[in-house]
């Protein structure tokens, strides 16, 4: 014998009873979450819905005591406490249908946060790729008119900034597309750059590079200091008519590094994180260490007439840290091999 409630019955009595239960039940359910939900609670009507949710555990309830009252037929005692209990049938249908509403509100507030948080996600990876799209071009832009004006000149320095420049354009192709590199490679990255500007300006600017520090396995985003002697150099050298200077002194002290970056500039000339065309700007670079090291960086930038100084702290990486995706790798390697032919070409004609 099986108990129902405060009353005893058969054991097929107690399974269509239950059954009977489970059809009215799921009636409710399948109906709010099919109709009711999409249709009202979505659009913001939620007194709509609950309303209706009442009205339908109210049509049901009688129907369901019928059902229950004929499935009970014989027993006088059962048949009476259905008819007695309306009340009770009703709450527990309403009750189903209600809990229902809330499990399916949970199920799309989590998947709502899953998909904000994946579009998140996507916005950074695309603003990204996007400031570091405007790195390389602007660069390689900047090195073909080095090239161009030693190549005019007849120079014998114009064969090592070629060597230097492939060496360069080896290490944005297989590494950059990793979204961090050792730090001893964007370092001699650094030093290639800084040779080539020697070679382009000469004795027109004195250009200092001192590292300080042990260097291991700390890691970095790459192509990450370009930017700032970018813009030293062209809107802070370039303006000038006299000799200027730049200093850069690297510091590094196991997970955190230091720079400093001093240049020279025409008290006349533009503001050095002035817009201009070709230049990613400071802008840029800020945004750009805001989505790569949102909390582990700081930057300090100090103006006066004839200097321009920017201090980095960042905190560094003893192994690899994926922060977003690395996307459209062989697009990446096809644009910078484009690039690479396209000025070995020009050089090639000019020489």
């Amino acid at each position: 014998m099986i108990y129902s409630g405060h009353l005893e019955m058969p054991w097929l009595l107690a399974t269509v009873t239950s059954a009977i239960n489970l059809i009215f039940f799921g009636v409710i359910v399948y109906f709010n979450l099919y109709y009711l939900f999409p249709k009202y609670l979505k659009e913001k009507n939620l007194w709509i819905h609950i309303g209706l949710l009442l009205a339908g555990a109210i049509i049901l309830t009688p129907i369901k005591t019928l059902s229950l009252f004929y499935a009970s037929s014989g027993n006088t005692r059962l048949q009476s406490f259905y008819i007695q209990n309306q009340l009770y049938i009703f709450l527990s249908t309403f009750f189903v249908a209600l809990s229902s509403t809330i499990y399916q509100i949970m199920t799309e507030w989590v998947k709502q946060q899953r998909d904000k948080k994946e579009l998140e996600n996507k916005t950074l990876q695309s603003e990204l790729n996007f400031l570091k799209s405007q790195i390389n071009p602007h660069f390689l832009f900047n090195t073909l008119n080095s090239l161009y004006a030693l190549s005019l000149k007849k120079s014998d320095k114009a064969p090592e900034m070629v060597l230097r420049l492939a060496e360069m354009m080896r290490y944005m192709l297989y590494e950059c597309n990793e979204k961090e590199v050792l730090l001893q490679k964007e370092l001699t990255y650094l030093e290639n750059y800084l040779e080539m500007e020697k070679i382009r300006h000469g004795q027109k600017v004195d250009i200092q590079y001192q590292v300080s520090g042990k260097i291991e396995k700390q890691r970095i985003s790459p192509l990450l200091f370009i930017p700032f002697l970018e813009n030293a150099f062209k809107h802070g050298i370039s303006q000038q008519l006299e000799p200027g200077f730049i200093n850069l002194t690297l510091t590094i002290d196991e997970n955190r590094l230091q720079m400093e970056l001093v240049n020279s500039k025409s008290s006349q000339g533009p503001r050095a994180n002035a817009s201009n065309s070709g230049g990613i700007g400071l802008i840029n670079v800020k945004r750009r260490m805001e989505i790569l090291y949102p909390t582990q960086h700081t930057i300090v930038i100090h103006e006066t007439p004839n200097t321009y100084t920017v201090n980095l702290q960042l905190t560094l990486h003893q192994h690899e840290v994926l922060h977003t995706p690395v996307a459209n790798t062989a697009k990446t390697k096809r644009m910078l091999y484009s690039q690479s032919s396209l000025i070995l070409f020009l050089i090639q004609e000019c020489i």
